[in-house]
């Protein structure tokens, strides 16, 4: 915990960074601290930038943020202060207080629609069904995402215009129609419902090319937090638990920039006690480290 402390000037200055950007993907998950009248915590994940080859111009960053509350509204709030870009997110409606721009996540959406079908007994699955009537318009979308890979932000914010909110148009009329002919509280009902009321942020990706489909970018980048959670299980305190979250922002950094986890700490723990009271730790951040020939 003495070494986490060490960290948070660091942890700082790539928060900083990461509010700088105007693209931020966000995420969250449970954990258990012991020493906690509540039987569950939450470690909050806030990123920008690829999965890899991240630098100077397009960082990778990926914090994780453990205030020592419950899964509470004013947790991204607090977090994200002023930000008021784009933060892609899932329905969880803490969001829905920070001053982002809201992104909308098409998987969870989708995934509605698939416990739908998964729900139904089998071979009692309709074939031209509204069920599968539904996936057909996630696969439509996602075909034209497909198509739009590694395009320009330009070129893909001209389709998106072109495709994709005409595909958008016909399919939030379908839903429209739907949601009065199935019980709200079936599987598709609830499906339905979730994408009409999640539906200005799920159509918010046709508003700039540098948007992702979905918040799979986040879910991916929570995803070691939860396999080690499963293997260590809980932390004893809250300070355990915020040494946690540096030590996985900072290894998940340096990740999403091409350095290798144990060099990037071993760099840091070597770098550190050079430092005096007050330095600037720029030179720390994962792009600037001196990379091995």
């Amino acid at each position: 915990m003495k070494c986490a402390e060490k960290l948070e000037p660091l942890i700082a200055l790539l928060k900083e960074n990461l509010l700088a950007q105007e693209v931020l993907f966000a995420d969250e998950t449970t954990l258990t601290v012991l020493n906690d009248e509540r039987k569950k915590s939450y470690i909050w994940l806030y990123g920008c930038g690829p999965d890899r080859g991240g630098d100077a111009q397009s960082p990778g960053i990926v914090l994780f943020d453990y205030q020592g509350e419950s899964r509470g509204h004013h947790c991204p709030a607090s977090y994200l202060s002023d930000y008021d870009g784009y933060l892609h997110v899932d329905g969880y409606e803490a969001y829905e207080k920070t001053n982002a721009k809201l992104v909308g996540c098409w998987a969870h959406a989708r995934r509605k629609f698939v416990e739908a079908e998964q729900s139904q007994p089998k071979g009692k699955q309709v074939k031209g069904g509204k069920i599968q009537s539904a996936i057909n318009w996630f696969q439509k979308l996602y075909r034209i995402e497909q198509g739009i890979k590694g395009k320009t932000q330009e070129e893909r914010y001209q389709q998106r215009q072109s495709q994709t909110e005409p595909l958008l148009k016909a399919f939030k009329t379908w839903l429209d129609k739907s949601v009065s002919q199935v019980p709200p509280k079936s599987k598709l009902g609830v499906a339905i419902n979730y994408s009409l009321n999640q539906w200005s942020k799920l159509t918010r990706v046709v508003e700039d090319g540098r948007l992702s489909i979905d918040n799979n970018r986040a879910e991916r980048s929570v995803r070691p937090f939860t396999v080690g959670r499963n293997n260590w299980l809980f932390s004893n305190t809250h300070n355990g638990a915020r040494a946690s979250a540096v030590l996985y922002s900072l290894i998940e950094t340096a990740k999403a920039n091409d350095c290798e986890p144990y060099e990037y700490l071993e760099y840091l723990f070597r770098e550190l006690p050079k430092l005096k009271s007050g330095d600037v730790h720029r030179h720390l951040l994962p792009w600037h480290m001196p990379r091995s020939e």
